[in-house]
């Protein structure tokens, strides 16, 4: 690349995060012109048998393109893409980012791009592949903010570059665009079956993340799956993205159920989610509200997966979750189970870490810090809500656990606003 070894670091740090939402960085000078692709990375000049001169273009960009400054592109065919001049390079380098976009592309947009461009009607299947897999930057934020730092790095504080947004690409880039035959060849079909694949694949890997309650993978693979715009199916946009969150609701659930969380919480947070589905009214609403669910979902499985115990333990650790007033002693669990109360205490210790007193005991103070710090709930209500009666046994239990008395736990978050 010829660039100097200030800056090296960051551009690679850029290309990962940007990799990370499927946005492509590339570098293009005198040597490798073939590897600009400035309508697309994804195949789309394929399919629409998009043609330039690339040495022409460069030259172009020679001319044209200012130092110290970063341009914001959008081309005729509807992609979002980052142009800017490396500083200190022995030859021209120019960095392009992208192709993608901050919306989704409606089907009304894609077929007037195909009249206008004369695209086929057994091409327009490819034509609308491209733009379901071109990733959508639901927060443009997060674009400026990576641009503006590593301008920094670049030229200095912010006052040594801008940012601009008017860059035009010369009329025979935008206009080269020539009819392809009525016909899908092999090539074609195999590029739709790869574009498929690859959100299958992307799909699969989310799920695992959340049955392994991995939240940052599985937020990754979200913003990765969420990028790629999907089939539509209605005549409404908004009861598309519903069914779509139906779907990804339920493909949670069964995530979850993978790594044996009981049906109890699983019930629980997919009917909440199914009704939340329902008013969902914008792209925007969309994506944040599909955040939140795999957010849930993974701390569902951190906190209630009951994966590698016993079925014994399992019951036990569930009636626990489900009730704590209930009789949780030893010999009650015992009982209930019908097994031999010294069975199920070297069980549970075994499986668990803890003995079933410890973690009963563990459960109601987790559940004390809560409600002391979401309500205004007195103290001795509040052993009782945990299932201890006897409120100077939760004082000292509560202290055991946390290190402070509940009064001196309350006072010190009132202090805190």
């Amino acid at each position: 690349m010829g660039c100097k070894m200030g800056y090296e670091k960051e551009l690679k740090f850029a290309e990962k995060l940007l990799y990370n939402f499927r946005i492509s960085l590339r570098y293009l000078t005198e040597k490798n012109t073939e590897n600009f692709a400035v309508i697309d990375d994804l195949g789309l000049r394929d399919i629409l048998n998009y043609n330039y001169d690339e040495t022409s273009l460069l030259k172009t960009l020679e001319k044209h393109c200012k130092s110290n400054t970063i341009y914001r592109v959008k081309n005729v065919l509807m992609c979002q893409y980052l142009l800017f001049k490396l500083p200190d390079t022995e030859k021209p380098v120019f960095v392009y980012i992208g192709p993608y976009t901050f919306a989704p592309v409606s089907k009304q947009d894609i077929l007037k791009l195909a009249e206008q461009y004369h695209v086929t009607p057994g091409n327009l299947t490819q034509l609308e592949q491209f733009y379901q897999d071109l990733p959508i930057l639901s927060d443009e934020n997060i674009l400026s903010a990576l641009m503006y730092t590593l301008g920094e790095y670049l030229w200095g504080d912010a006052d040594h570059f801008t940012v601009r947004d008017d860059f035009q690409f010369p009329t025979y880039v935008q206009e080269s665009i020539v009819p392809l035959p009525d016909a899908q060849s092999p090539e074609d079909a195999l590029l739709s079956v790869q574009i498929m694949e690859k959100i299958y694949e992307t799909e699969q890997h989310l799920l695992q993340a959340v049955t392994n309650g991995q939240l940052h993978k599985a937020e990754l693979y979200l913003s990765n799956l969420a990028s790629r715009q999907y089939e539509a199916r209605a005549n409404n946009p908004v009861r598309d993205l519903r069914n779509y969150a139906i779907v990804l609701n339920t493909l949670l659930r069964k995530a979850v159920e993978n790594a044996a969380v009981h049906p109890i919480h699983i019930h629980a947070i997919s009917s909440q989610y199914a009704r939340k589905i329902e008013t969902l009214t914008s792209h925007a609403t969309y994506v944040s509200l599909t955040k939140e669910m795999v957010r849930k979902y993974c701390l569902l499985v951190k906190n209630h997966s009951l994966k590698g115990y016993s079925l014994l333990v399992r019951k036990v650790i569930t009636g626990i979750d489900s009730d704590l007033t209930a009789d949780l002693s030893l010999n009650a669990q015992a009982r209930i189970l019908n097994v031999n109360p010294s069975y199920l205490s070297t069980l549970f210790k075994k499986e668990t870490g803890s003995t079933l007193t410890e973690y009963v005991n563990r459960k109601r103070i987790e559940h004390a810090l809560l409600l002391l710090n979401t309500t205004d709930m007195q103290i001795q209500m509040i052993a009782q809500y945990c299932g201890i009666t006897d409120v100077n046994y939760f004082t000292k239990t509560f202290k055991k656990i946390v290190g402070k008395t509940p009064k001196e736990y309350r006072e010190m978050i009132t202090s805190q606003f």
